[in-house]
């Protein structure tokens, strides 16, 4: 069984892949189809996103599609950036820019309100397959960014239980924690079924 993830964000495609390695499946990332272009990410939540996502692509490859949208919703702010977390701070900005934009906003705000919690919510669509899979991890924002590693706003989050940010752990320990890796686990289930020919769960 072939499955497409539908992003060209190749930091995005690396950790999928680590994910969801020792699946009997061939993953493919639209690098092999270089026909599909950016996809306007414009839903008013995470699953319109990864639905619009997942859908655009299979429409177009007729090959099973997962795709997946991730926000990032701190206490303090209301739970912003939450939708807009990729384009905080403009249509294409930078994951600097948009860091530099989240701890402008939380200045000043103690360590004991700043909660925030990371949302993954991945769409599987096929034909007649519409799943939806979801993780998230509690954590806080830092005040300052700290590490190399990882992409977007993981130098300012720390998940609860943890002293380093995404940013300072290696990508083993990342990927066996994070908010996707948790949605990845149950899109795991679903592809092994799928896999099998199980359109539906078992009861």
């Amino acid at each position: 069984m072939k499955v497409v993830i539908a992003t060209h964000n190749r930091h995005k495609v690396e950790e999928i892949l680590d994910i969801l390695s020792g699946l009997e499946i061939e993953l493919l990332s639209l690098d092999s189809f270089p026909e599909i272009g950016e996809i306007v990410e414009d839903g008013d939540t995470l699953e319109d996103n990864a639905r619009k996502k997942a859908r655009t692509v299979y429409d177009a490859t007729g090959i099973l599609s997962l795709a997946d949208d991730t926000g990032l919703e701190v206490e303090a702010l209301g739970g912003r950036p939450g939708v807009y977390s990729a384009r905080y701070s403009g249509e294409y900005a930078t994951y600097e820019e948009n860091n530099l934009k989240l701890l402008g906003e939380l200045k000043g705000v103690p360590p004991e309100r700043r909660n925030a919690k990371f949302r993954c919510v991945i769409s599987i669509i096929g034909n007649g397959i519409d799943e939806i899979a979801a993780g998230e991890v509690p954590g806080r924002i830092i005040e300052h960014l700290r590490g190399k590693n990882g992409f977007g706003y993981d130098p300012l989050f720390v998940a609860d239980g943890y002293d380093l940010t995404y940013a300072e752990m290696d990508s083993e320990t990342k990927n066996s924690l994070s908010h996707r890796a948790r949605a990845l686990e149950k899109a795991k289930t679903i592809l092994t079924r799928l896999s099998r020919g199980k359109q539906s769960p078992e009861n």
